[in-house]
Order: structure tokens, then C-alpha cells, then sequence
């Protein structure tokens, strides 16, 4: 089995693990007006965790992503569930900026999107990785109430 397989069927696991702990995310609907349809809220979820899951692989270390495995984060997402730490549930940036990364792997898919931000992360690092740029200049856009952007279209074009 390829390392992106392994990586997909590790978080299928996860998500599976977990689906009996996740909440959609039709509350933010208000609050996520005019950024995020009510259709794709209906379709996201997230999951309150004291310990954010990542795929430990020896692999993924030897390809030289040991420090990403290995670096504290609020929240992560995996398909159409993001994870987050208790401290983060009633952050809605950290919210705003997981959706972002849903939609992410919406458009590109599981494969295609795990081949490319383990590329991205491996190449640029995490903070310059164009996915996380992506979603954080949206949620910086979204915390600095600048105009709405249907987040749907806006991901598919950027991507």
C-alpha cells in the first residue's frame, strides 16, 4: 500500500472513530452568512478532542515531515470533519479557517489534496504551505469583517 492510501484509510479510521462525537456545522450558520452555504454546513462537522490526531508514519517522518507531525495545533481536518482542542471550540476563526480546508479537500479530493499539502508542507513549511495561506489570509479577511465571499466558488477558482 502507497503512503497516500495508508494515509487515507488511517483517516477514514479516525473519522469513523469519532462520528458518534461530531457536531455539525449548521450552528455557525448565521454567523458564517454569506462566506459558507447552509448546503455545505449541513455536510461539515467537527469534533471537540483533547488530542489533536495526526498520522504518525515512520514514512512521513523520513520524508522529512517529523516537525509537522510533531507541532502543536488548534485544529486539523480530515475530509468533512476537522478536529479541534477543547481551548478552540468557541474560537470562530479557528472554525472559519478549518471550513476553508473542508472545502479544500472537497475540490480536490482525498488523495489529491493529501499528495499536495504533504508536498506543500515538506517544500515551503507550514506557514508558508499555499493551503494554509489560503485559509489563513480568508479567516483573517473573515475576522477583519471584510465583505462576504461565497467561500465555495472562491476555493474552487484559487485552487
Amino acid at each position: 500500500m502507497d503512503i497516500l492510501t495508508a494515509i487515507e484509510q488511517w483517516i477514514d479510521e479516525v473519522n469513523h472513530k469519532y462520528k458518534y462525537k461530531r457536531v455539525c456545522c449548521t450552528q455557525f450558520a448565521a454567523q458564517f452568512a454569506g462566506f459558507y452555504p447552509t448546503e455545505f454546513l449541513e455536510n461539515a462537522f467537527y469534533v471537540v478532542i483533547d488530542e489533536i490526531p495526526k498520522p504518525d508514519f515512520a514514512a512521513l517522518r523520513a520524508m522529512g515531515l517529523g516537525d509537522f507531525i510533531d507541532m502543536k495545533v488548534s485544529g486539523i481536518s480530515y475530509k468533512n470533519t476537522y478536529y479541534l482542542l477543547p481551548t478552540s471550540v468557541d474560537n470562530l476563526r479557528v472554525h472559519f479557517h478549518e471550513l476553508v480546508h473542508v472545502l479544500q479537500w472537497q475540490n480536490l479530493g482525498a488523495l489529491a489534496f493529501i499528495e499536495r499539502y504533504m508536498n506543500e508542507i515538506k517544500h515551503f513549511g507550514y506557514h508558508n504551505a499555499p493551503l494554509e495561506i489560503m485559509a489563513y489570509s480568508l479567516d483573517t479577511h473573515f475576522i477583519n469583517s471584510g465583505k462576504e465571499i461565497n467561500l465555495p466558488e472562491y476555493v474552487l477558482d484559487a485552487l
